[in-house]
């Protein structure tokens, strides 16, 4: 399998697995985490893990900028590695409990620096890591070259086939990842004589903060739930301390799961430190050829190389505009589709943080079977530009799913669905089928648009500035992811459910018929560069 591609790539492949799967562990819970932490609201939990996914994606355009200024693309992943090492040591301190008992405003802004700080050493690594990959099949053709049209061929077909295999890395951890944050939960809550409930955390911060404004509905249903919970190690009789008690337990526990992440990014280290010497350097070797051309080219053929950079760029610029629409809908996985997870699936055995590894497992599943169709005679005559509209309409096809039976079952807007009684709540919940048809959807798409769209980049990005495309590309996810904070919004406040779904399949469609339109030019300019 890995034979035909660089030998990189592996070691390239391993260093991002240990990175991400330190980084899902943390993501899987974050919105939940949030509202159960500070008692936010759904909404502005959303808006607050919206903003850290916009910066660890955006911050990958002033990384990939520091790279090709520095000319030093492996110290720049190492300090990035290094930075988001801090980052989850902030957050590993449960603090504003027992002795760490300071102002949870204060430890809300706390915790966004350590989002931040991620979120910097992120763009430090991430679109750098990309760069060299793409650096890699450069190399790998250029040799190929050598030997004849036959085998540059033949290497050139293997570019697209090596991002997905890169892709399938990052998937392995985030498959693991999201079992660790809520087992750590469960224990710690099991050794302080309590019980996990999803929505046991709400009740607790609407009590604490207004008893008076819970509806006698929801004081029924946090009675019922404290008594379910208690294994001992709480006083009900004493609601006040009841709630603080869970919380602080119920939190504390995803706390100690940031430790983890400290050692998955440790461990990428290692590998990175240990085998980038056989990695290439983007930067100084396409910036020397770059020179050396410069000084042989007439005035028109710089005339003509000026032309071919703008067009280059107007076609990046295109499919990146088109993805920020997916990055929108499909990134709803950490928003309303955890939030839907929380409350309309039934949760008692499978903690909604949990499904998130529904994602990762179908993305290690699908990798090589649409490898290998797209390997075939007939799944050669698609291009990327071509496959990337094909996957914003299978994202519509997961949302016309969610559409269809959330108006089946009649559900409310998340908020009018809390203020429902305990047994009708109940009564509501799906079978964990629903987000499992959902995610293989949106899986099957991710496969069509993400590792396809990093290597649509490391094709059409001029040599000079690959870092800096790679950086565009991540910049454009983190303008997409932006706008995801939407979702908890439409699924709070619109009157009905399904109505949030449409929101997404509309989005989705349209930004699939825009992809359809310029098909052709996109094949031109991809084909011009072959």
């Amino acid at each position: 399998m890995f034979k035909s591609h660089p030998k990189g790539l592996v070691a390239a492949a391993l260093s991002n697995m240990g990175e991400r799967f330190g980084y899902y562990i943390m993501n899987a819970v974050l919105t939940l985490f949030i509202c159960s932490k500070f008692g936010l609201s759904d909404h502005t939990a959303g808006i607050i893990y919206a903003c850290f996914y916009f910066g660890i994606y955006i911050m990958a355009l002033p990384g990939g900028i520091i790279a090709d200024k520095l000319q030093n693309f492996k110290g720049t992943i190492i300090a990035g590695l290094l930075t988001m090492v801090v980052g989850y040591l902030i957050l590993s301190i449960p603090a504003g409990y027992g002795s760490m008992d300071i102002s949870m405003n204060t430890v809300l802004v706390i915790t966004c620096v350590a989002l931040l700080i991620i979120a910097f050493g992120n763009g430090l690594f991430k679109g750098n890591l990309q760069a060299i990959v793409g650096q890699m099949y450069d190399n790998f053709e250029a040799e190929a070259a050598k030997k004849g049209p036959e085998a540059l061929e033949k290497a050139k077909g293997k570019r697209d086939p090596g991002f997905q295999i890169f892709y399938m890395f990052i998937n392995i951890g985030g498959l693991i990842a999201p079992f660790v944050a809520p087992l750590l939960r469960s224990w710690w809550l099991g050794v302080k004589g309590m019980a996990y409930e999803s929505t046991l955390p709400k009740l607790c911060h609407m009590f604490l903060e207004n008893p008076d404004q819970m509806t006698p509905e929801q004081m029924t249903n946090l009675n019922t739930l404290m008594t379910q919970v208690n294994q001992g190690g709480l006083d009900v009789s004493n609601m006040t301390e009841a709630c603080n008690s869970y919380l602080e337990v119920f939190n504390t526990g995803v706390h100690y799961s940031f430790i983890a992440s400290i050692a998955a990014m440790l461990i990428s280290l290692t590998i990175f430190l240990c085998t980038k010497k056989g990695m290439p350097n983007p930067v100084k070797k396409a910036a020397a050829a770059a020179d050396e051309k410069k000084e042989e080219l007439t005035p028109e053929q710089r005339a003509a190389a000026i032309k071919d950079v703008k067009q280059r760029m107007a076609g990046l610029y295109a499919v990146l505009g088109v993805c920020v629409f997916f990055w929108m809908s499909f990134h709803q996985n950490g928003e309303s589709l955890s939030l839907f997870a929380r409350d309309f699936v039934n949760t008692s055995s499978i903690p909604p943080e949990i499904f998130q590894c529904i994602n990762p497992f179908f993305v290690c599943l699908l990798t090589f079977p649409i490898m290998w169709i797209f390997g075939t005679k007939w799944g050669r005559k698609f291009s990327t530009p071509s496959k990337i509209a094909m996957g914003m309409g299978i994202t519509a096809l997961a949302y016309v799913f969610l559409m269809v039976f959330s108006l089946v079952m009649g559900y409310p807007s998340g908020d009018d669905y809390m203020k429902l009684p305990l047994d009708v709540q109940t009564g509501m919940k799906a079978g964990p089928w629903v987000l499992i048809v959902t995610y293989f959807c949106l899986t099957v798409a991710e496969l069509f648009i993400s590792p396809l769209g990093i290597s649509f980049v490391s094709k059409i990005a001029p040599k000079h500035i690959q870092g800096i495309c790679q950086g565009l590309w991540l910049g454009a996810t983190g303008i997409g992811n932006a706008l995801i904070m939407l979702g908890p919004i439409f699924y709070s406040k619109l009157p009905n459910l399904w109505m949030c779904w449409t929101v997404f399949m509309i989005i989705c469609l349209i930004a699939m018929g825009i992809m359809i339109g310029m098909l052709k030019w996109l094949e031109r300019i991809t084909s011009q560069q072959q």
